[in-house]
């Protein structure tokens, strides 16, 4: 069997390793070995960090509404709960949105929970006499 030599596949293997660890710190960005190793963390970040980036949105949306619904008299854990009892479907982002952007709708969703609110906070959970 010929010989095979390996020095252009190597290379090339190499200068892509370098190239994609440009930016890092030091040897990282340099060094191979260090390189490749640094690579290796970062796309294990990247992939952790995709799916903490959908909590970190659902936090801030939460936020927002929490600030807007407390502006119209109401905390967030009961709007929500008036909006569920309302039959009210909006998902969260939808509704941090109107809370931005529309105050004048986002007050008629608190209207619309507190009206399907009970007066009374523990009247849902009371036995039937």
């Amino acid at each position: 069997m010929a010989r095979v030599k390996r020095a252009v596949n190597a290379q090339k293997k190499r200068r892509s390793v370098l190239e994609a660890s440009k930016g890092y710190r030091g040897q990282r960005s340099r060094l191979y070995r260090k390189a490749k190793e640094q690579q290796l963390h970062s796309l294990g970040y990247a992939y952790r960090d995709r799916r903490a980036r959908k909590g970190d949105f659902r936090k801030l949306w939460i936020t927002r509404i929490n600030a807007a619904a407390r502006a119209n008299d109401i905390t967030y854990n009961r709007f929500v709960q008036g909006l569920k009892a309302a039959g009210v479907e909006v998902d969260r982002k939808i509704l941090a949105e109107l809370a931005v952007s529309d105050a004048e709708a986002f007050a008629g969703l608190v209207a619309i929970a507190k009206a399907a609110l009970p007066s009374d906070v523990n009247a849902a959970n009371a036995p039937a006499a």
